[in-house]
C-alpha cells in the first residue's frame, strides 16, 4: 500500500470547478439516492457511498491509495470516540432505569403533573424530550417520549408526530453537545464560538415548537387555552440555551435548558390549578384534545387505526402515581442528578485541567495530508481526551446510578451488552458516514464544492441552513450532518467573503430541522408505537412543519450575515 504523502487540490477536472464539483458530489449523490430513494439500510448506503468517494479521491484527486484509506480510518475512529462513545453510556444509563423499574415511576410522575394532554405534550415531548436529547440524542428521544405518551392515553401516530416535531431546537447540543464537537473537528474552528453562534439560532426556533406542538395535539382551541403554558416552555427553554451556550458551557446547555423549561411549566400549572398537591389536573372542559374521546378537536385527521388506548382513556388514572413512594420518585430522578453534578463539577477550572492533562494528541499514524500551501490538514490530527471525554463522565455516571438503583452488576453488564447489541447498525452507520466525511475533507472533494457553491456570493447564505437539513434528512444525524458538511460551509465562506463560524453554525442549526423527516429517525418513531410500514404517514404529518421551521432559519442566517441582524452574533 502506497503510504506516500498527498497534497490537496481542488480543480482537478480539467482544471474546473464546476466540472470537479460534479465529480466530487457522486459520494453525496449516491448516499442520497441509495437512503431516500432507494431506502437502503443506512450502515449499507454509507459504505457504499464510501467506496464511491475512495474511488473519487484515488482515480480523479490522485491521492495515494494508503493515504485515503488512512484517512478513513481517522474518520471511523472520531466516529467512535467521542461520539459513539457518548451514546452507548447515555443508553446504558436509560437501559439501566427500566429494568430497574424506575422509568416507569418517572413517566407517572410526569403524568402526575397535569392531565391535560397539551400540558403532557409540552412537558414531556418538549422539555423531557430536551433531556433526553441532551443526555443521548441519535433517535433516543424520538422512541422514549413516544412510549412515555402512549402510556398517558395519546394516540399512537399523533405521539410520534408530537415527538418527532418536538426533537428539534435541542438537538444541535444534543448528546452533550456532540454535534457541536463534531463541527469544530472538521472545521478547525473554536467549539466555544460555535456554540455561542447556535445558542443565537436555535433559541429563537425553540420558542415556537411548544405553541406547534399543542395545535397538534387540540388546534386553535389548545392554543386558545394553553399559550402561557407553551409561551413559557419555549421562552425559558430559549433565554437558558441562550446563556449556557455563551456564557458558562457548550456541553452543558440542553440539560440547564430542559430543567429550566421543565421546571417553569410545573410551576406555571400548579400555580394556574392552585393546587400543590400530586393529585392530576383535570382536563378542561371540552378541552384535551385527544384526552376526551369525541370532542371533535379542530386537528383532525386520525386514521381508522389512529386510537385511544382500551376504552379510550390514558393508561395513567388519577392516583397512580400514589402507588410511587417519595424515595422512588427521588431515585427515579437520580440518574439525571448524577449527570448534572458530574458534568458540572468536571467545569470546575481545576478539575478541568487535571482531566485534559491525561489527553494525547497526535498526528494519525502515516496521515501526511498537506495543503496546496504545504501545511499539514489540521484532521490530521486526532485527539484522545479519553478521561475528560463526555462519554467517560457518562460512564462514571453509569456505575454511580447501577449503586444508587441497586442495579447488581450481572444486570448492569447485561444491559450493556444490550445496549450494544441494540446499536450494533447505528454504530456502523456513525463510524463509516465518519469514514465517507474524512475521505471527502482530505482528499479535498468538500473543499471543491464549496468553493463552487461560494461563486453565489452573499446568497451562499441562504442556503446554507438548507445543506444542513438536507444532510440531517438523509443520515438521522445533525453529527453526521456538520461531519459531510461542515468543511465545505467554512470553504464556501471564505470565498464567498461571508463568516466561517456563522454559516458553519448554520449547517448544524439548519440540520436539526431535518431530524424530523430523517428516514431513520420515522422507522424508530413508527417502531415505538407499533406502526412500522406506516413511515409515510407520518413523514407526511412532519414535512410541511420542517419546511416552514427551515425557511424560518433560512431568513434569519440571511439576515445575520447582513448589518440587519449582525448584531446578534457575538
Amino acid at each position: 500500500m502506497d503510504q506516500a504523502g498527498y497534497v490537496q487540490q481542488y480543480a482537478p477536472v480539467l482544471g474546473s470547478l464546476a466540472w470537479s464539483s460534479l465529480v466530487a458530489a457522486l459520494p453525496l449523490l449516491v448516499l442520497f439516492v441509495l437512503l431516500g430513494g432507494l431506502r437502503v439500510r443506512a450502515w449499507l448506503a454509507s459504505l457504499i457511498a464510501l467506496v464511491v468517494a475512495l474511488g473519487v479521491a484515488v482515480l480523479v484527486y490522485g491521492m495515494p491509495v494508503g493515504q485515503a484509506a488512512l484517512a478513513g480510518t481517522e474518520g471511523a475512529a472520531f466516529g467512535f470516540f467521542p461520539i459513539l462513545w457518548i451514546v452507548i453510556n447515555a443508553l446504558w444509563i436509560y437501559r439501566m432505569t427500566v429494568r430497574s423499574g424506575h422509568f416507569d415511576v418517572l413517566r407517572r410522575s410526569f403524568g402526575s403533573v397535569s392531565s391535560d394532554q397539551r400540558v403532557q405534550a409540552v412537558i414531556i415531548a418538549f422539555s423531557f424530550g430536551a433531556l433526553l436529547e441532551a443526555l443521548a440524542g441519535f433517535g433516543a428521544p424520538v422512541a422514549i417520549c413516544t412510549i412515555m405518551l402512549i402510556g398517558l392515553g395519546f394516540k399512537p401516530i399523533k405521539a410520534a408526530v408530537v415527538a418527532l416535531v418536538a426533537n428539534t431546537a435541542p438537538v444541535a447540543f444534543g448528546a452533550i453537545a456532540v454535534p457541536i464537537t463534531t463541527l469544530a473537528q472538521v472545521t478547525n474552528l473554536p467549539e466555544d464560538a460555535l456554540g455561542a453562534v447556535v445558542g443565537r439560532q436555535t433559541p429563537i426556533l425553540a420558542v415556537f415548537v411548544p405553541f406547534v406542538l399543542v395545535a397538534l395535539v387540540d388546534g386553535a382551541r389548545g392554543l386558545r387555552d394553553t399559550w402561557p403554558v407553551a409561551l413559557t416552555a419555549g421562552l425559558t427553554f430559549g433565554l437558558a440555551q441562550f446563556a449556557v451556550s455563551n456564557y458558562l458551557s457548550v456541553p452543558l446547555t440542553d440539560i440547564i435548558a430542559a430543567l429550566v423549561s421543565a421546571g417553569a411549566v410545573v410551576l406555571l400549572v400548579r400555580a394556574r390549578t392552585g393546587t400543590t398537591s400530586a393529585t392530576p389536573v383535570a382536563v378542561p372542559a371540552g378541552g384535551g384534545g385527544d384526552a376526551t374521546p369525541g370532542t371533535g378537536t379542530t386537528t383532525g385527521g386520525d386514521g381508522p387505526d389512529d386510537r385511544d388506548g382500551p376504552g379510550g382513556h390514558p393508561d395513567i388514572a388519577p392516583g397512580d402515581h400514589a402507588h410511587d413512594s417519595r424515595r422512588d420518585v427521588v431515585l427515579a430522578y437520580m440518574p439525571y442528578v448524577i449527570i448534572i453534578v458530574l458534568f458540572s463539577v468536571q467545569q470546575i477550572p481545576p478539575i478541568t485541567k487535571a482531566l485534559n492533562s491525561v489527553t494525547a494528541k497526535f498526528r494519525w499514524p502515516g496521515l501526511d495530508v498537506r495543503t496546496p500551501s504545504g501545511a499539514q490538514a489540521s484532521s490530521t490530527t486526532f485527539t484522545f481526551n479519553w478521561l475528560a471525554a463526555a462519554g467517560t463522565i457518562l460512564l462514571i455516571a453509569g456505575i454511580l446510578t447501577a449503586l444508587v438503583l441497586a442495579v447488581r452488576p450481572g444486570d448492569a453488564l447485561r444491559a450493556y451488552g444490550e445496549t450494544l447489541s441494540e446499536l450494533r447498525s447505528a454504530i456502523a452507520t456513525v463510524m463509516i458516514v465518519l469514514a465517507l466525511a474524512y475521505v471527502m475533507n482530505l482528499s479535498g472533494q468538500t473543499i471543491t464544492i464549496g468553493q463552487w457553491l461560494a461563486a453565489t456570493g452573499g446568497f451562499f447564505a441562504v442556503l446554507s441552513p438548507v445543506l444542513g437539513w438536507l444532510g440531517t434528512a438523509v443520515t438521522g444525524s445533525d453529527t453526521s450532518s456538520n461531519s459531510l458538511f461542515g468543511a465545505l460551509q467554512v470553504a464556501a465562506a471564505q470565498k464567498s467573503g461571508l463568516d466561517p463560524v456563522l454559516l458553519a453554525s448554520a449547517n448544524s442549526s439548519g440540520g436539526v430541522l431535518g431530524k424530523m423527516i430523517s428516514p431513520q429517525n420515522l422507522a424508530i418513531a413508527a417502531a415505538a408505537v407499533g406502526m412500522a410500514g406506516r413511515e409515510g404517514e407520518i413523514f407526511r404529518r412532519v414535512l410541511l412543519w420542517s419546511l416552514i421551521f427551515l425557511a424560518g432559519m433560512c431568513v434569519l442566517v440571511y439576515l445575520q450575515s447582513t448589518p440587519v441582524l449582525g448584531w446578534m452574533l457575538p
